[in-house]
């Protein structure tokens, strides 16, 4: 089953310095959905394990199994439109409305 339309949950407003949690879910594909979150139109890298160099400035962690996406500690770089992209492969995949969020 293609997946429906997810729900995204993006708060418009954060202070500086807090854990900020961004959720994305949909509950009807089958096989479970995968979540790819997009900052201003590019999609979000997942953290590596490893941990690159080029990825040492990120903020977040990205899970695309769950849909969230987890700010430790969020900044005014952080400020941005953001939404996520739900795809199991099957049918097209299918996008939240862009929220905003302010830092």
């Amino acid at each position: 089953v293609a997946p429906a339309t997810p729900i995204c949950e993006v708060p418009s407003s954060a202070m500086t310095g807090t854990v900020v949690e961004l959720s994305c879910k949909e509950t009807e594909g089958s096989p479970p959905s995968e979540y790819q979150w997009y900052k201003n139109g590019v999609p979000l890298l997942e953290k590596s394990g490893a941990g690159s160099a080029r990825a040492a400035n990120i903020t977040y962690t990205m899970n695309k199994k769950s849909g969230t996406l987890l700010f430790n500690t969020v900044t005014r770089n952080d400020t941005g439109e953001y939404y996520c992209e739900a795809s199991n492969g099957i049918g097209l995949s299918q996008k939240c409305l862009v929220k905003r969020m302010q830092v």
